[in-house]
């Protein structure tokens, strides 16, 4: 395929029906679960809450965030995650079930996936963690509010997401459906998928290097948040291969990646846009990433250390 295949010549070429193939029953056993348990709140007081996400339109939305740069802390200097316990759901009957159950399935397709890309290369996939949580909660990156975001956290190898993000997603900047939230779910497993490979040091490395907050800095980030993207395109390739996907999967997805553009989000919150500070890329380029991982399908072909974007 060449990098001009319209999404409609991809869905036909799968031959998609409509809806992500899954059914509810058994859940994963890579979720820690901590709904059920309080955060603590941010320094001075303030409360979290999903009122907070909207704070994500002015750049903090969706991706790789070690919090320092947050006004989050680890008051305890042990970043821990919850001590890796599994808290339970709500009390009561959880509205939320069948979305576990479907995230349960998306985090263990792909992880799976990339045990077997993994060991055709000769190497050993470590499975993460995918940390569930209301309001905030303790990551081993230091404290993690619903106001970032979901992102994945290094240290402790979690991604770590509040659901209200998903109905963020969908009713604040019109990216609905399953295969929206699947792409959120992939996106941060490619950044487990970087560190594994060593990319996210390298990205760190030239972050260093470049001085933080330079626009140097901001192009390596945007850089890494792309292959990520790409990432987690290559896994909806295998999805597509293992008749997963139907029809309007994939443009849930690239809608998906054009909501969370950076220059988007700009233009959401009323915000001046400004390319020099973007860190996650234009909706553009997210989506030309995405589409690459999906048509390739290989890691290969995820290099965006170099060349243009």
């Amino acid at each position: 395929m060449t990098g001009r295949a319209t999404t409609a010549d991809l869905a036909g070429l799968w031959g998609y029906r409509r809806g992500v193939k899954w059914q509810p029953g058994q859940g994963s056993g890579d979720i820690e679960d901590r709904r059920g348990s309080p955060g603590r709140r941010m320094p001075g007081g303030a409360k979290l809450g999903a009122g907070g996400l909207i704070l994500v339109l002015i750049g903090l939305f969706f991706g790789r965030n070690y919090l320092s740069e947050l006004g989050g802390s680890d008051e305890s200097g042990a970043g821990g995650g919850g001590g890796g316990q599994t808290q339970g759901p709500p009390s009561g009957t959880d509205p939320d079930a069948r979305l576990v159950q479907f995230m349960g399935f998306i985090l263990d397709d792909a992880q799976d996936g990339w045990t077997k890309i993994f060991k055709a290369n000769d190497q050993r996939y470590v499975r993460a963690k995918m940390v569930l949580f209301s309001r905030g909660t303790e990551s081993g990156c230091g404290y993690a509010s619903s106001a970032i975001g979901p992102f994945y956290c290094p240290p402790d190898q979690k991604v770590y997401l509040d659901l209200d993000f998903f109905r963020a997603l969908s009713a604040r900047l019109g990216a609905p459906g399953d295969f929206a939230q699947a792409y959120v779910i992939a996106h941060e497993l490619g950044h487990h998928v970087q560190n594994l490979l060593g990319y996210d040091a390298e990205f760190a490395q030239h972050i260093e290097s470049a001085g933080k907050r330079s626009p140097a800095a901001s192009e390596w980030s945007v850089r890494q948040e792309l292959q990520a993207d790409c990432l987690a395109g290559v896994w909806a390739h295998g999805a597509a291969q293992r008749e997963l996907l139907e029809a309007g999967d994939l443009e849930e997805g690239l809608n998906a990646a054009a909501a969370i553009g950076d220059d988007t989000l700009a233009r959401k919150a009323g915000a001046e846009v400004v390319p020099e500070s973007f860190t996650h890329g234009t909706s553009a380029q997210r989506v030309r990433w995405f589409k690459r991982g999906f048509e390739r399908g290989q890691v290969g072909d995820c290099d965006t250390m170099n060349g243009p974007l």
